[in-house]
């Protein structure tokens, strides 16, 4: 029978090592569950990895748990994990062993940090939900308390398999708007980078042919002629100008004034508003439905839902719901109230409180909305690419008629 070196923690958190004999690793973790401990690291035959002497430092450890603060895990990395947690806690295996498992996996991410941390505050005591919550850079609020409901009802695998359908749709939504972007992005780069190789490089040489001449240019000519020159002359001053007026507005936009400021005018650009408010509601309803079906209380719930919906004037009006819901009123009317939500949305909530099946009527608002969203992008992908094909066009057409003018000028001089 196969020997087994393992690795493991005591419930009081002491490293421990030894030998095990087992048919296969799953029956050696099986075994050393059985023993009290565990597992950390599982090698067949091989020595274990000694425990560290009495006094020794653990300098790892320490290490990790100062990395700790300043490691976060990837909405996609996020996902994989909970997906996995999910299958190996389904699987029958303790939340302990299952972290475990995971932290035995070299990624060289974050997660190399994070998971064995979880770990060990696990097998010192901590509940999942805790430990999860001493790190909100990479745990949202809505995870940490779907994780407390899971925990509180005995169903923390079904609740990590939600959190797996709430995060894929949400990083859905995401890819959605961020290909639709991809190909006018391109194509606006790959157009200012013609323009500006003209303008520095082409335009400069046909200036010299044009000054030895000597003759009178027309009047875009010499436009043209003047706006290379600048270019070519202070081409980094207006490079630098422009990274540092980029740099200044990000870190306005960071600032409470600057980001409202930007949500508002997120609200009023046509197109742009409405990609924004139909990610926001369908946001707004999935997340709303997956904690009160996991048993977050309504206000807990409303609380979470406005610190992630991504806009600080919709978050507003649903911290005036939140208050109003307080005082005893339903969700649906204070909502209604507002100038943010719009009647449909309202309406099928005011059903779903009235059928006293709130968490289903918010799953169909999702899917109406995210719908919807799909229509929107669509739209906006549509108008914006014709638009900027006619602003590169204008720009480059420009340019030649300029060349033209100033050629045929010369030319119809010549053959006086």
């Amino acid at each position: 029978m196969p020997s087994f070196s393992y690795t493991a923690k005591s419930r009081a958190g002491e490293r421990v090592s030894g030998h095990v004999d087992a048919h296969d690793k799953r029956a050696a973790l099986a075994q050393i569950e059985r023993l009290g401990y565990v597992p950390i690291a599982v090698k067949e035959g091989g020595a274990a990895m000694p425990a560290p002497a009495k006094g020794q430092k653990k300098t790892k450890p320490r290490a990790r748990r100062r990395a700790s603060s300043k490691q976060r895990m990837a909405l996609r990395d996020l996902l994989f994990f909970t997906r996995e947690l999910s299958d190996l806690l389904a699987s029958g295996m303790t939340l302990g062993t299952a972290l475990g498992t995971l932290s035995n996996r070299e990624t060289g991410k974050a997660q190399d940090v994070i998971i064995p941390e979880l770990r060990d505050e696990i097998v010192q005591g901590s509940s999942l939900s805790d430990a999860l919550a001493k790190r909100p850079e990479t745990f949202s609020s809505l995870y940490v308390n779907m994780v407390r409901a899971g925990e509180a009802s005995g169903e923390l695998s079904e609740v990590l398999e939600r959190l797996c359908k709430h995060f894929e749709r949400v990083q859905e939504a995401r890819e959605k708007v961020m290909m639709a972007l991809t190909y006018p992005l391109i194509m606006l780069a790959v157009g200012m980078v013609t323009i500006l190789f003209t303008m520095m490089y082409v335009v400069p040489r046909f200036t010299a042919i044009f000054n030895e001449l000597g003759s009178t240019l027309p009047l875009p000519t010499r436009m043209m002629i003047a706006i290379s020159g600048f270019l070519v002359d202070y081409g980094l001053l207006v490079l630098a100008a422009v990274v540092a007026a980029f740099i200044g507005m990000r870190r306005y936009l960071a600032t409470p004034a600057g980001t409202r400021m930007w949500h508002r005018a997120q609200l009023k650009i046509p197109l742009v508003r409405d990609i924004v408010t139909t990610n926001a509601y369908a946001h707004f309803a999935r997340t709303l439905g997956a904690l009160l079906a996991n048993g977050v209380p309504v206000l807990d719930a409303l609380t979470i839902v406005e610190d992630t919906v991504g806009n600080v004037l919709i978050a507003d009006e649903i911290k005036n719901a939140r208050n109003r819901v307080t005082d005893g009123t339903t969700i649906s009317a204070p909502l209604a109230a507002g100038n943010i939500f719009p009647r449909l949305l309202t309406d099928m909530l005011a059903v779903g409180e009235e059928t006293g099946d709130m968490s289903g009527a918010l799953v169909h608002i999702a899917r109406r909305y995210d719908s919807e969203l799909d229509r929107n992008v669509k739209l906006f992908t549509t108008v914006l690419e014709p638009v900027m094909i006619l602003a590169i066009a204008v720009v480059v057409g420009f340019v030649a008629v300029s060349m033209l003018l100033a050629v045929f000028d010369l030319t119809s001089g010549l053959s006086v």
